[in-house]
């Protein structure tokens, strides 16, 4: 069954008991690489910022293979992207010694929309009880529904009692007007069902779907940033996302259509060289800063061809660098006003965390603190055990997000046409199937 019915709010994952040991599967759909996780989530002590982390993570399987099929974060070809799914499902079910039959994955294209919703009710000087909880939320989010959108994420930010803003949770106290900020984050409808019917056709189910910058977010920030505010900025091989954080709470996204292998075919088509080679030229000699050295410093740019008669041209690594500098400035740039242009930069202060595979570049540090005029550090999953060193980078932040974000997803709030779905774990202690969340609320 498709998790697209007549609602626009795609299910929701019911929260994890934690108190019971749980195995979790996921699948980082990316535009370089597809990756596939199935995690084993033991109980642990909670994050005081954020409840919902409760177990610790081993990873148990993992297999990637180079994304085939994709553009941007968008299905480009159905055939190639489901082969790739296929392939890295069966490497991780392989390591892992299990079979994998519903998974949870990410989303970066469907153009992510990031928008605050506000809604008031009247209290008459009562006390705050659970069904005006329900009927502010339900109010705050018949507001954000779109025939042409669906919607990701809904979070309460923060409420207000009175006009005094805040307040994390009213429930108990006394006043005449309830408030509350609801972010949701949205897409294209189109968008989520192409990438399911992809999942599909690999005869797998798809689980829950989480935006890219949240599930990145999760992974690389540490509690302080998070409850303090930071902006996390993943930048991936086809798009560029960001993510902001306050108060324990995702509160903005965003998202480019460019990354790090805009840097690449740049660099093929200014060098005149393959795709593949002018990949290599860029994580061996690329940088975003500039070196005196490096214009006495030679390169060999393999030719296109496979005439064994043509030579490798010679050019300086200044060029390289200069090629690489120009598109690392302009996303950094567009970063920068996006934020400022969100409303949201006085709330992400001075920090800012780079992750993905593309933030591994050299240089790439200090030419975000310059452009950005912030701090900055790379991020890299953290907490989760099990990771061969190649999986512990930047790159695969967003498969470590996902595989976190079934611990936070209870503090999700949803609504349908008949109400707001309650976050009760199930009794089995498994994630809820999606197709019969569908077939018991509609």
């Amino acid at each position: 069954m498709s998790l697209f019915g007549s609602g626009h709010f795609l299910p929701r994952l019911k929260p994890l008991s934690s108190k019971r040991s749980h195995i979790v599967t996921v699948l980082d759909i990316g535009s370089t690489k597809v990756v596939c996780m199935i995690g084993r989530l033991t109980p642990c002590q909670e994050s005081l910022v954020l409840p919902g982390r409760t177990h610790n993570i081993e990873i148990i399987g993992i297999g990637h293979q180079r994304s085939r099929g994709m553009k941007c974060g968008v299905i480009a070809d159905l055939d190639a992207a489901e082969s790739v799914v296929r392939l890295a499902v069966d490497a991780a079910e392989r390591m892992a010694g299990l079979t994998v039959d519903s998974l949870i994955i990410n989303i970066s294209a469907g153009r992510l929309t990031s928008d605050v919703y506000t809604a008031t009710i009247d209290l008459g000087g009562q006390e705050v009880e659970g069904a005006d909880l329900r009927k502010v939320l339900i109010s705050a989010s018949h507001q954000s529904q779109r025939q042409d959108r669906a919607i990701l994420h809904s979070l309460a930010t923060g409420y207000s009692l009175d006009g005094e803003r805040g307040i994390r949770d009213p429930l108990g106290m006394f006043g005449d007007v309830l408030g509350v900020d609801m972010h949701v984050v949205s897409s294209e409808r189109a968008t989520l069902k192409n990438i399911e019917l992809c999942v599909n056709r690999a005869h797998l189910s798809v689980e829950g779907m989480v935006a890219t910058p949240y599930a990145s977010g999760l992974a690389a920030l540490v509690d302080d940033e998070v409850e303090l505010g930071c902006a996390a900025i993943d930048m991936g091989g086809g798009t560029t996302t960001i993510s902001v954080f306050a108060e324990g709470k995702l509160v903005h996204t965003d998202a480019l259509s460019l990354g790090g292998h805009h840097v690449t075919t740049d660099l093929a088509r200014g060098l005149s060289t393959r795709i593949e080679d002018a990949e290599r030229l860029k994580v061996v000699h690329g940088s975003a800063l500039s070196n005196g050295a490096d214009e006495r410093e030679m390169i060999a740019i393999p030719p296109i061809g496979e005439d064994d008669r043509d030579l490798p041209t010679q050019v300086p690594r200044s060029l390289v660098s200069r090629i690489v500098r120009a598109r690392i400035e302009e996303t950094l740039e567009l970063i920068r006003d996006r934020i400022q242009k969100s409303g949201f930069s006085p709330v992400v202060g001075k920090r800012i965390v780079l992750t993905g595979g593309a933030s591994q570049l050299t240089g790439m540090p200090e030419t975000a603190r310059r452009i950005l005029a912030r701090n900055v550090r790379i991020g890299r999953p953290m907490g989760v055990s099990g990771l061969p060193v190649a999986a512990k980078g930047p790159a695969f932040s967003t498969a470590v997000g996902l595989m976190i974000y079934p611990q936070v997803a209870g503090m999700e709030t949803h609504a349908s046409q008949g109400g707001l779905i309650s976050s009760l774990g199930n009794g089995n202690g498994r994630i809820a199937r999606m197709g019969q969340w569908l077939k018991e609320s509609f």
